[in-house]
């Protein structure tokens, strides 16, 4: 899956320095995306892509400690607040669906290809799957926070723990079976589906 990198509106501007490692870190992207796409992921290294991108190979490794980081989706904390700031009655299903929508509203008007590649990775890249699984346990963390906010549940419980972690789970299958499907279906609404799975069970009530 693929989160968007958005920015409140009321956050102060970045400076210069900000502006500076964004950029970087956005042309090292770029420029592994184009390496990818030219010679497959096995074949490119981290030399070729400091190369590309007008940078060090250090310099990539102070950004991302391994290539897998470099094409593995950024779960932005900012996704954390827009969840917290949803309605307090509203339904956890609803609350799911309003963020994810809108981080891959976001996503696929930006970089469609760039977020069809990764999902491709995921499927044929062992290493990239596996890092990917990390870094949503990450966000699965972030996610039992905020739904213990919303609930009064302790965030370390079994039952938030299950619950964040089948959400994540959810959505690294719906990310491979986008992957495997030739990316046919509007992922949004396989997004959709998986949460009505989770939200109400298996097509005809049967488990």
């Amino acid at each position: 899956m693929t989160a968007a990198r958005t920015t409140p509106a009321d956050r102060p501007p970045l400076g210069l320095r900000e502006r500076k490692k964004i950029k970087t870190r956005q042309a090292i992207r770029t420029a592994t995306y184009a390496l990818i796409e030219e010679q497959g992921y096995d074949a490119t290294t981290i030399e070729q892509i400091a190369d590309r991108a007008e940078v060090s190979p250090s310099t990539v490794f102070r950004y991302f400690p391994t290539k897998e980081d470099i094409v593995t989706d950024e779960w932005d904390p900012v996704m954390m607040a827009e969840l917290r700031a949803r309605p307090r009655d509203e339904s956890w299903a609803d609350v799911l669906r309003h963020v994810m929508r809108t981080a891959l509203d976001l996503s696929l008007a930006e970089e469609p290809e760039v977020t069809r590649l990764r999902t491709r990775l995921g499927v044929e890249v062992p290493a990239v799957r596996a890092r990917m699984m990390e870094s949503m346990a990450a966000t699965g963390r972030l996610l039992r926070e905020a739904l213990a906010e919303r609930s009064g549940l302790d965030p370390d419980s079994l039952e938030l723990r299950v619950f964040a972690m089948s959400v994540m789970g959810g959505l690294m299958e719906v990310s491979q079976y986008w992957a495997e499907t030739g990316h046919r279906d509007d992922i949004r609404d396989l997004v959709d589906r998986a949460l009505d799975v989770m939200e109400h069970g298996l097509p005809g009530g049967k488990p």
